[in-house]
């Protein structure tokens, strides 16, 4: 495929030259022929045929190559380095580095290209970096896009504020040509290789997001999460080392920080998080309106030092001591309610004995004869 590319990158760029022929001659007011070392006046510099071939007032311009910066003329801060680099750029402060390095720009003004065919086709586009080859190959009037890798942004045509790097990352982005695919990022090779025109997406790692087509406001994060065959085009979904993993591996532990020590309460405007063990999907309920008991714990040890038998052994006694307690409290009520009891009771024996103490005949005189 790229080899084709390169072929017709290299025809195009064949015929534009060859049409060019027979019209070539100087400018009205072009420059002097250059000294050896191709030192102009203005603080321009061209080495190479046809460098900087129609220059009248331009300053601070350089061109290194087969007719870099051919039809530049008035304009200024330009460098183009390589065949054909550059060759109708007519805007500032442009950078070309490789052969057709930005070759059809006209008037698009701050990018930087470096690599062959870097930005080949831009024309008017602004304030866009690309790095590598075919780096944002198609972008025509797209802005404010960074793209560093091989292919990194290829198709994409007028798609903004877009950055990929890694080889092939969001080599499909705006495939269309509808200007819809915006704002997304992609870091790894081939992340979001497939978005067309999804926008708002970000893909972290080695083929993230692949299963991305016109789904935005997503947020995948590890190699090759949303590359599992079936995984469907989605929107405002968060999947960090879910089981899409493509290599099969998923996800084996999280820690995230900054909860452990957070209590909330539950109810109210708070909720309880729920998970799917099936698929590792997030979820939430209403929880009841009950406060959240939280345990008395020290602070976990360092991971990777507590070995699995004595893990294992404290929670037993941890088990242990929370039976123990439970059944001391248990007993503690059960006196507490025979200390009760035995008051009461006594307090109806002294009832009662007051109550015979009244009835009691009184003692009688025996008269002695």
């Amino acid at each position: 495929m790229y080899s084709l590319i390169r072929l017709k990158t290299l025809a195009s760029c064949v015929l534009i030259c060859i049409a060019f022929l027979p019209q070539m001659h100087a400018a009205p007011n072009a420059l002097p022929p250059p000294p050896p070392d191709g030192c102009y006046p203005g603080f321009t510099t061209a080495e190479g045929c046809n460098a900087l071939f129609s220059l009248t007032s331009g300053a601070g311009n350089t061109a290194v190559g087969w007719y870099s910066l051919y039809f530049n003329t008035t304009h200024s801060y330009s460098t183009g380095v390589g065949a054909g680099a550059l060759v109708l750029n007519n805007a500032d402060s442009n950078t070309a580095v490789g052969a057709a390095a930005m070759l059809l720009n006209t008037t698009g003004h701050e990018n930087t290209a470096t690599g062959v065919d870097a930005m080949v086709y831009n024309d008017s586009g602004d304030f866009n970096d690309a790095f590598g080859g075919f780096a944002l190959f198609n972008n025509t009037d797209g802005f404010s896009n960074n793209a560093v890798g091989d292919s990194a942004l290829f198709q994409n045509i007028h798609a903004a504020q877009n950055t990929a790097v890694g080889d092939l990352a969001l080599a499909n982005n705006d495939v269309s040509g509808n200007g819809a695919a915006n704002n997304n990022t992609a870091v790894g090779a081939q992340a979001l290789v497939n978005n067309g025109d999804g926008s708002e997406n970000t893909a972290v790692g080695t083929g993230a997001g692949t299963n991305i087509v016109d789904g935005f406001n997503n947020t995948y994060l590890g190699d090759f999460v949303g590359s599992l065959t079936g995984t469907p085009d989605e929107s405002d979904t968060i999947r960090i080392g879910d089981l899409s993993n493509g290599n099969g591996a998923g996800s084996l532990a999280c820690y995230i920080g900054g909860i452990f020590n957070n209590p909330q309460p539950v109810g109210g405007s708070v909720v309880e998080v729920t998970l799917d063990l099936s698929n590792d999907k997030l979820g939430w309920a209403v929880g009841p309106n009950t406060p959240l008991q939280v345990p008395q714990r020290a602070v976990p040890a360092p991971r990777g030092r507590v070995q699995p038998a004595a893990h294992a052994e404290h929670q037993a006694i941890n088990k242990k001591v929370d039976k123990l307690q439970a059944t001391v409290a248990q007993q503690q009520r059960q006196i507490e309610t025979l200390t009760a009891q035995l008051r009461e009771q006594a307090a109806q024996i002294q009832k009662v004995s007051a109550q015979l103490e009244m009835v009691k005949p009184a003692p009688q005189m025996v008269e002695n004869r």
